[in-house]
């Protein structure tokens, strides 16, 4: 592995590790210290050594940049740009990122723990195909003529909300960059991002890339930075036009309550998961267990839709059961940059030290523990795949987020039992459905509450395809025109219509 420190350039034996050139604030076009001067440590988690110091962004900050996207949202030029206008300059930002591939992703791999391939292969593209989608829409937003049952003419138009405040995590860091800002960039939003303080070197490089790409002064602010400072100053400021936050349940809380007390602006979450997979008797045990097993272990389990509860029919159980321990046990754990490894450390020291812990708590309320459990290796956040056996419904592991590379594996005999089971959570984001009947699947993802239903596949996610979540998981969809929709709002325009009574 590398030996990062103080942002120096090394040579891993896999790939060349970038410098790291960007460490400020971005406010109203230009890379700014903050106001007081106060820095963070972002931390590689593949070696746990410092990578660099990241200007940590405060209240005060937070204001600067949210007077620079007012101006720019008042009086500037990009609320004001032809949809086409806009469409072009977010469509050149994307070749930029393309340009820049595999810099972007070897920082989100030194900064995340992510793969390297998996970033250069989806992440990054992902995030050019986020821009060029919705700068397909921005010269395609309008309202409607409506019919009346009095002598009015009336109309409606579609207006950008304002200012935006957006506050993502850390386990997708490009991918939530780019859901956030695309949409609210076409609807013609100016934009101040929160990244995770755990990961703020690609935004950053996002940021410088597109004031290459033009996008005006003010228009795009990314102030890295704490939740209880910079990401609280934005859910409470009162000049935020509307915020959308991705991460926890509690977090959202709070964020509801911040934007409720300060000027009521609107709110999107999107929050924690816990969700099933359903697996019928009819099923390809080889298949499901391969389905199971990426479901819960992609990503190293930092996944809010990851499959952690397993839910496999009595029939075919045993056989599961035996298949996918073996499976996991040849699962390679190791530096993220080799082509060969599947799963690489988890993104910080205190995640790390959380998924330990509701393994422990697995073991203490009896669960069985069929394999991992472990850390891998000496240095670096690095925790084994993990799997549960005989888990009870009101066992910690089976109710909270772990948000790692940990499976709990339960037995039901019957359809119904199945159901309940899986909606037996606070959490409503994602489930699988693994079966060979129609009859089934269709019961079954009708029945399930939960946002977005996988039968016979996962992770199977589309530009145009919303997501979002039932219950605790939140509400409001990202992706699809659906997100470019929370970022704009309807005017009615009323006009008597000659010897009406209105006149």
């Amino acid at each position: 592995m590398a030996n990062l420190s103080n942002g120096l350039c090394h040579i891993n034996s896999f790939v060349n590790i970038p410098t790291v050139k960007f460490t400020k604030l971005f406010i109203n076009g230009e890379f700014v210290d903050s106001v007081s001067g106060k820095t963070f440590e972002t931390v590689d988690p593949r070696t746990e050594e410092v990578i660099t110091e990241i200007a940590e962004a405060t209240k005060e900050d937070v204001d600067i940049a949210v007077k620079a996207a007012r101006k720019a949202f008042d009086s500037g030029s990009w609320p004001r740009m032809t949809g086409a206008g806009r469409a072009k300059i977010m469509l050149k930002w994307a070749e930029l990122i393309e340009q820049n591939i595999e810099e972007l992703a070897a920082l989100d791999t030194i900064d995340g723990g992510k793969l390297y391939s998996w970033c250069k292969a989806v992440d990054i593209p992902e995030a050019a195909n986020l821009l060029r989608y919705y700068a397909g829409a921005a010269d395609k937003i309008h309202g409607d003529v409506c019919k009346t049952s009095r002598d009015l003419h009336l109309y409606t138009l579609m207006e950008p909300v304002g200012v935006v405040g957006h506050i993502i995590p850390w386990n997708f860091p490009t991918i939530m960059f780019f859901g956030k800002v695309s949409p609210a960039l076409a609807a013609g939003c100016t934009v101040i991002l929160k990244p995770a303080e755990q990961t703020p070197l690609s935004a950053l490089f996002y940021a410088h890339l597109a004031k290459q790409a033009g996008i005006p002064d003010g228009v795009l602010n990314v102030v890295p930075g704490f939740g209880s400072i910079a990401g609280a100053a934005i859910t409470s400021h009162m000049d935020i036009d509307a915020v959308s936050f991705t991460g926890s349940s509690e977090t959202g809380r709070q964020v509801m309550m911040a934007a409720a007390m300060s000027n009521l602006k609107p709110v999107s979450l999107e929050l924690g998961g816990k969700s099933p997979v359903l697996i019928f008797d009819d099923a390809d045990v080889d298949k499901a267990v391969e389905l199971a097993l990426f479901g819960i272990l992609h990503n190293k389990g930092e996944v809010c839709v990851a499959f952690s509860r397993v839910f496999v029919q009595e029939g075919i159980y045993d056989e599961f059961e035996k298949k996918v321990v073996e499976k996991a046990k040849t699962w390679v754990v190791g530096d993220p940059f080799d082509p060969k490894v599947q799963q690489g450390p988890q993104t910080s020291k205190a995640q790390f030290d959380k998924i330990l812990s509701y393994i422990e708590h697995g073991v203490n309320e009896g669960a069985t523990l069929l394999t991992g459990g472990k850390t891998v290796g000496n240095k670096g956040y690095y925790i084994g795949p993990t799997i549960f056996s005989n888990v009870k419904e009101d066992m910690v592991i089976a109710k909270d987020e772990i948000f790692g590379p940990v499976m709990v594996l339960s037995k039901f005999k019957i359809i119904e039992e199945a159901i309940e089971k899986a909606n037996s959570t606070r959490y409503g984001l994602a489930a699988g459905i693994v079966t060979k009947n129609l009859d089934i699947a269709n019961t079954v993802s009708r029945s399930i509450r939960a946002g977005i239903i996988w039968i016979n596949c996962f992770f199977a996610f589309d530009i145009d395809c919303p997501f979002g979540g039932y219950k605790m998981s939140g509400f409001g969809r990202d992706y699809g025109l659906e997100a470019l929709h929370k970022y704009l709002q309807v005017k009615s325009v009323a006009t008597p219509i000659y010897n009406s009574p209105w006149l």
